[in-house]
C-alpha cells in the first residue's frame, strides 16, 4: 500500500494526515453519492466541525503565496493559479470574524475548491476532516444557537459519528440564490426601478421647473433692462400699452442675438430693437392696400366738417395721406386735418412738401398737380384740407371738437404721465360717434372706449 509521501508525490496539494481525505477518495466518494442519500465532506475551523455538500467540492488542494487583489474585501485572500485557472481564494475563517493564527510565510493553507453556479473558488480553512455519509432527513434546521455564523449561512445541524456538524449552505455565502429569492430579488429590484424611474421623472420636472423658474427670472432681468435702455435711448415706455408687444419682441430678439447677448448697448441696439414696432407705412407713403385699410375703418359720418387731430405727424406723410382717404370717404364734407408735431424743421417743411414720382402715380394721382418746375404736389383742397402747427400735445390745445384722432406710435415715446394726460384730452376732445386710431402694436386704455382690431389697424370706439 503507498504511502502517504507517495501520494503527496502523485497527486498534487494532499492532505498532511495519514487519516486526511485525499482526491482520489473524494472522487470515489462522488461516484458513489448517487447510491447513497447524503454525503458532506467535513472540516473544522476554530476548534469546532463544520460541513458541506460534496457536490459542491470539486477537489481538495494545500497552496499559499496567493496573489494580492487590492481594494479587495478583508476576507478574499488573493487569487491563486490553479492548473492555468485563476480563482479567487476566501479565507472562511475571516468571513465569520474568526481570529486567525498568523503563520510562516510558506505555510500551505488547507483549501477545498468548491463550485457555485460557473464559478469556482478556493475556501481556506483550519483543517480538512473526511467524508462523512448521513440520511438526508437527520439533517435539522438550523438554530439561533450557532450566534458566531449568521443564521442564514448554515443549511442544518446534524449529527453523526459522535460529532455534531454545522452543515453551511455554500450557495448562499458565495451568493447564489434560491428560486425563491430570485423571484423576491426580481420583484424588489423592478419596485426599485420604478421608483428610480419615478424619482428621475419628479427630478427631470424640478429640473424643468427649476429651469423654467431660472429662464424666467432671467427674463424679467432682460427685460428691466430693456425697458430702462429703451426709455434713455429711445424716450420710449414699457408699461400696459406695450408690455406685450415687448415681450413678444423680446423672444425674437434673444433668438436674433442669442440669450447672452439681448441687452441694448448703445441707440443703434435700441432703434433695431423698435424696428418692427413702428406702424406699417411709417414716415413714408402710403401704400394703396394700406389707404383702403384705414378707409374702411372710419365710421360713417353724414356732417358737413370732419375734423382730425393728427399729433405726431412728422414731416407730413401721415397727414397729407389722411387727407385723401378722408376726401375719398367723405367727399361731400369739408375736410380739416391738424398736423402736429414738436419738430419745428418738420413742421415748417411740411406745406411745402412733393410728391416722388412714383407717389403721384399711384392712388395719389387724383389728389395732385403738376407744378411749372415739372414736380408733383397736392391739389389746393388737399393742402388747404391740412393744417401743420408746432405744438406739444400734452399741453393744453385750443382745437374744436373732433371726429378722428389719428395718432400712431406717438402714445408709447411719451412719459406715463404725459400719456395718461394725452389719453384723457383724447376722451374729452372727440365727439361720440369718433374713432381713435393709434399705432398698430399700442393698446391704449380710454375708458368707455373698445377696440376694434382689424386688418392690424387698432381703432378705438365708444
Amino acid at each position: 500500500m503507498a504511502t502517504i509521501q507517495e501520494k503527496l508525490s502523485v497527486l498534487a496539494n494532499t492532505m498532511e494526515r495519514a487519516d486526511d481525505l485525499t482526491n482520489e477518495q473524494l472522487e470515489d466518494e462522488k461516484k458513489r453519492v448517487s447510491i447513497v442519500d447524503y454525503k458532506m465532506v467535513t472540516f473544522s475551523l476554530s476548534g469546532k466541525d463544520y460541513a458541506i455538500d460534496i457536490m459542491k467540492v470539486k477537489e481538495i488542494a494545500k497552496a499559499g503565496h496567493f496573489t494580492y487583489v487590492p481594494n479587495a474585501l478583508p476576507f478574499v485572500r488573493g487569487v491563486y493559479n490553479l492548473r492555468g485557472d485563476i480563482i479567487p481564494i476566501i479565507d472562511l475563517r475571516l468571513f465569520f470574524n474568526s481570529d486567525v493564527e498568523e503563520k510562516d510565510e510558506n505555510y500551505l493553507e488547507n483549501m477545498l475548491i468548491v463550485t457555485v453556479g460557473e464559478q469556482t473558488f478556493g475556501v481556506i480553512v483550519d483543517a480538512i476532516d473526511k467524508v462523512v455519509g448521513i440520511q438526508k432527513s437527520s439533517i435539522q434546521p438550523p438554530h439561533p444557537l450557532f450566534g458566531d455564523i449568521n443564521i442564514k449561512y448554515i443549511y442544518g445541524v446534524v449529527e453523526a459519528e459522535r460529532s455534531l456538524y454545522v452543515l453551511l449552505d455554500i450557495d448562499r455565502i458565495f451568493g447564489q440564490r434560491t428560486p425563491e429569492e430570485e423571484r423576491e430579488l426580481a420583484e424588489t429590484a423592478k419596485a426599485q426601478m420604478q421608483m428610480r424611474e419615478e424619482a428621475h421623472a419628479q427630478a427631470e420636472v424640478a429640473a424643468q421647473e427649476d429651469g423654467a423658474a431660472q429662464a424666467a427670472k432671467k427674463e424679467q432681468e432682460d427685460l428691466k433692462f430693456i425697458s430702462d435702455s429703451l426709455r434713455n435711448f429711445k424716450k420710449f415706455s414699457v408699461n400696459e400699452m406695450t408690455e406685450e408687444w415687448v415681450k413678444n419682441r423680446y423672444k425674437d430678439w434673444a433668438a436674433e442675438r442669442g440669450s447672452d447677448n439681448t441687452q441694448l448697448q448703445n441707440e443703434a441696439d435700441a432703434e433695431k430693437f423698435l424696428a418692427p414696432f413702428y406702424s406699417k407705412c411709417s414716415s413714408t407713403w402710403w401704400t394703396e392696400d394700406y389707404a383702403d385699410k384705414v378707409m374702411k375703418m372710419l365710421p360713417d359720418n353724414n356732417a358737413k366738417n370732419i375734423v382730425v387731430w393728427n399729433p405726431g405727424c412728422g414731416r407730413g406723410y401721415e397727414t397729407y395721406s389722411l387727407a385723401c382717404i378722408l376726401a375719398k370717404r367723405y367727399p361731400t364734407a369739408k375736410i380739416r386735418v391738424y398736423g402736429q408735431d414738436v419738430d419745428l424743421l418738420a413742421v415748417s417743411n411740411a406745406p411745402l412738401m412733393n410728391l416722388s414720382d412714383e407717389a403721384s402715380n399711384s392712388w395719389y394721382q387724383p389728389f395732385s398737380v403738376r407744378t411749372a418746375g415739372g414736380d408733383y404736389t397736392f391739389s389746393k383742397e388737399i393742402k388747404d384740407s391740412c393744417m401743420f402747427e408746432y405744438h406739444d400735445c400734452v399741453n393744453t390745445n385750443n382745437l374744436p371738437p373732433v371726429d378722428i384722432v389719428f395718432t400712431r406710435d406717438l402714445v408709447s415715446f411719451l412719459p406715463e404721465s404725459s400719456q395718461k394726460t394725452l389719453l384723457s384730452e383724447f376722451s374729452e376732445k372727440i365727439k361720440g360717434n369718433g374713432v381713435i386710431i393709434v399705432g398698430d402694436n399700442e393698446n391704449i386704455a380710454v375708458p368707455g372706449w373698445n377696440k376694434k382690431d382689424e386688418a392690424g389697424i387698432s381703432v378705438y370706439a365708444k
